[in-house]
């Protein structure tokens, strides 16, 4: 059914909307240097905005603390500003052509508090010792659950709330959260509870990956229509010459309970500065998964994203990549899955303004259900000034079942005339000639197609840098692909 059809689950008449903008104008009263509402020119945009936005916002609201952090202010009234004329995204914006959100329209969003750090106990969030790992609960940082072991000298990893170093916050100050995405990236600005923030200084080469592990504790069930709501953000700084490595991983307690996590991360990579990024998605497949990467590339930086996602009934991720000078590298590789009624969508675009920039993209997903679906929309723009860029993307979709489904769009725009530039795409089943290479060598129709599944992922789960998070992927992967116990 199209979005525009369903019906909101609250009042939108007239006098509804009324007390909607006067609740607003109580709260910007009563707490004008926190709330988000504190510009008065908000009153006749609220009256022309959605009323279901309106009264997330207003929930979200409600739902958050005082802060006395002047960036977290900034970013709370900035993305405001923005979220009050934004409508909900329908099927018939094109960014959502192909992407129901109505299961998240249908449900009762349910802000979550700060979890209660006892009732964390039963949780299986065993923490890698090889890894400095910093645990995010819902969208607030759980010191207990984390590890992090000693970083080099001026590196911070942590809290924006809790930074004590003048030097860390002049520059996180000096930092302009300008860009803005669509409505879920506003929603997150204006309902996070915090920033984790990762600063690495000028020169600084951090040797060991830094975990970051995103725990959904809440959930509910999917007979109560009720939807546990987290906004997690993270803002990476690296300066001039600086190197990392982070591993993003998303977990959900129970596979059947119903929540929605709507993240953010902000990269910003600095003067020949390497920042590699892992990211894993494995939450509950009756979960809401929608994720925003932003980066921005200084001169001959690097940017290597690898990433895996599987979990979810609806799950997005948005990568929006700005190179901002001459020889910087940017490399994508990606691999979803859809092993139930699932929508992975991948929505991707680089832009490249200066010359001598180099892009390669891989994007690769099995939709192994009849009700599956996977999206994929990748935008390369190669503008005047971008000479000599060596751009190249790939997508590759394997169809398992009759009536599975993908939706891909790949997309290069190029006004420079002085480029490398290639890109394609292939939709298929497995092919047949492979599978009787393995019949002809007495490997049975099953164990050669799961062999050969594997295999279509492991050209990206290979990509990943860390030894002890490729393998838990590649078990991870194999589970999936056979959910049976093994026979003893």
């Amino acid at each position: 059914m199209a979005l525009s059809a369903l019906s909101p689950t609250f009042s939108t008449n007239p006098s509804a909307s009324s007390t909607s903008l006067s609740k607003t104008r109580r709260i910007t009263q009563k707490n004008p240097k926190f709330s988000v509402f504190t510009t008065p020119k908000f009153t006749p945009i609220s009256a022309l905005s959605d009323p279901y936005v309106l009264q997330i916002a207003e929930t979200l609201e409600d739902s958050l603390p005082s802060t006395s952090s002047t960036p977290l202010q900034k970013l709370r009234i900035s993305s405001s500003d923005t979220l009050l004329s934004t409508p909900w995204p329908s099927r018939k914006d094109e960014p959502f052509r192909f992407t129901d959100t109505s299961f998240i329209k249908n449900s009762r969003i349910e802000p979550i508090q700060p979890p209660k750090i006892p009732s964390l106990s039963s949780l299986d969030v065993s923490v890698d010792t090889l890894l400095p790992t910093l645990s995010i609960v819902d969208g607030y940082v759980i010191d207990s659950l984390s590890q992090l072991n000693e970083f080099p000298s001026g590196v911070y990893v942590g809290s924006l709330l809790r930074v004590d170093s003048e030097a860390i916050m002049k520059r996180v100050s000096e930092y302009e959260f300008s860009f803005k995405g669509d409505l879920f990236w506003l929603l997150n600005g204006v309902g996070t509870p915090d920033v984790v923030l990762v600063y690495v200084p000028e020169g600084c080469k951090v040797e060991n990956p830094l975990l970051l592990r995103y725990i959904s504790a809440e959930g509910s069930d999917k007979e109560s229509k009720a939807l546990p709501f987290s906004n997690p953000r993270v803002l990476v700084l690296v300066e001039k010459g600086g190197e990392i490595s982070i591993v993003e991983e998303y977990v959900g307690g129970d596979t059947d309970k119903c929540y929605w996590t709507n993240s953010v991360m902000e990269v910003v990579v600095g003067e020949g500065a390497k920042v590699s990024h892992s990211y894993i998605q494995n939450q509950s497949f009756n979960a809401a998964h929608i994720k925003w990467t932003w980066v921005q590339q200084e001169s001959t930086s690097k940017y290597e994203h690898i990433e895996v996602s599987t979990g979810g009934k609806l799950s997005r991720h948005n990568i929006h990549i700005q190179q901002v000078g001459p020889d910087t590298v940017t490399e994508l590789s990606t691999f979803h899955m859809c092993i139930s009624d699932q929508t992975q969508d991948l929505h991707s675009k680089l832009v490249l303004d200066h010359p001598r920039g180099v892009s390669q993209q891989i994007h690769k997903c099995i939709v192994a259900h009849s009700s599956g679906q996977a999206v994929f929309d990748g935008n390369v723009q190669v503008n005047r000034y971008a000479q000599q860029t060596d751009a190249g993307q790939l997508t590759r979709s394997l169809l398992l079942e009759p009536r599975a489904t993908v939706n891909v769009k790949p997309n290069l725009q190029i006004i420079a005339d002085d480029v490398k530039c290639s890109h394609g795409a292939a939709i298929s089943d497995l092919e047949e000639d492979q599978l009787f290479y393995f019949r002809a060598r007495g490997v049975d129709a099953e164990t050669a197609r799961k062999a050969l599944i594997f295999s279509f992922a492991a050209e990206v789960v290979d990509r990943f840098p860390n030894a002890s998070i490729r393998k838990k992927v590649e078990t991870h992967i194999r589970e999936l692909l056979d959910p049976s116990p093994p026979s003893r």
